[in-house]
């Protein structure tokens, strides 16, 4: 069975200024997530599945979409805020999307076998996606398969085998503002033992004596999943409305979501690390920088001029 690569690209870019998801990076004009799709397709993934919002439909389907016909199965997802378990409804006034743990969410019902996750603005490398695509395919969930309802489905026993690519911490800022990273803790076994998201980091916060080392591993939402992930993310999505579903600005994390699902025994995560390079393009001048990283690498031959 082939994998499925769910790209988290329905943000808003409010730091950036606009839709980065379909914004020319690469020098054929390509976007980050045109990268990304290519290193799926080279590390055997056969599907892709866009989380996206209604408002930006066209334009991602016309920019992005049409690109791949042909290559990999394309199907999409959207994110709202009224998406939500029944008997929930937004607070009035929210314009806040409620986070990358929703977003997954609101895939339940469109992915049935074993997926990775990504964000469409970052960055992750070859070497990224060939692990994820060698666990996603690997022994360690042969017995899985797939799940014909795994949106309602109770948590299994054992516990779901899950993966996640990791990343130094200092190789995962912008100079040119803060960023969140969920930092990771790895238990006597080198399994995920819990998550903790951090926001506002920025790069003068990192060194010795100061508030990170820069060594910590950092999740990027770069994930290999099987569908029991969607169980655990409904139970969680629903205590999370009701404790703080009436704020205006409180987010359902994904990284917060698996680091609970392990602390219930419900899940195991195999810390996947990686060498690739990253980058990613949170404001509007991350530009230029990830633009020369790309055609860097263009050069030493480890991606086309041009996409096919």
């Amino acid at each position: 069975m082939h994998s499925t690569l769910l790209i988290l690209a329905a943000g808003m870019g409010s730091r950036y200024g606009g839709l980065k998801q379909i914004d020319p990076v690469g020098p054929s004009g390509e976007t980050v997530l045109d990268y990304a799709v290519f290193d799926a397709l080279r590390a055997g993934f056969g599907r892709v599945v866009f989380i996206i919002r209604r408002d930006f439909e066209a334009a991602f389907r016309a920019q992005i979409g049409v690109k791949y016909a042909g290559r990999i199965a394309v199907d999409y997802v959207f994110q709202s805020l009224d998406a939500l378990p029944d008997g929930f409804t937004p607070p009035p006034g929210r314009e806040k999307p409620w986070g990358t743990g929703h977003a997954v969410w609101c895939a339940r019902d469109a992915v049935r076998e074993p997926f990775a996750v990504i964000n469409a603005d970052d960055f992750y490398g070859r070497d990224s996606f060939a692990r994820l695509g060698r666990f996603l395919t690997g022994p360690a969930l042969a017995p899985c398969g797939s799940d014909p309802k795994p949106a309602h489905r109770a948590s299994a026993t054992p516990a779901a085998p899950f993966a996640m690519v990791g990343f130094r911490l200092d190789r995962t800022l912008s100079e040119h503002g803060a960023v969140s990273r969920g930092i990771c803790t790895a238990g006597t076994d080198g399994r995920l033992a819990s998550i903790v998201e951090h926001t506002g980091i920025l790069p003068e916060e990192i060194g010795p004596g100061k508030k990170y080392t820069g060594a910590e591993i950092a999740s990027l939402n770069c994930w290999a999943f099987t569908p029991a992930l969607f169980a655990g993310l409904d139970a969680q999505l629903r205590t999370f409305l009701v404790e703080r579903g009436g704020e205006a600005k409180s987010e359902f994390y994904l990284p917060a979501a698996v680091s609970t699902m392990i602390a219930l025994g419900a899940a195991t995560v195999d810390v996947l690390p990686t060498d690739s390079s990253w980058f990613g393009v949170t404001y509007r001048e991350d530009k230029p920088l990830v633009a020369a990283a790309l055609a860097e690498l263009v050069r030493a031959g480890q991606y086309p001029a041009k996409l096919a």
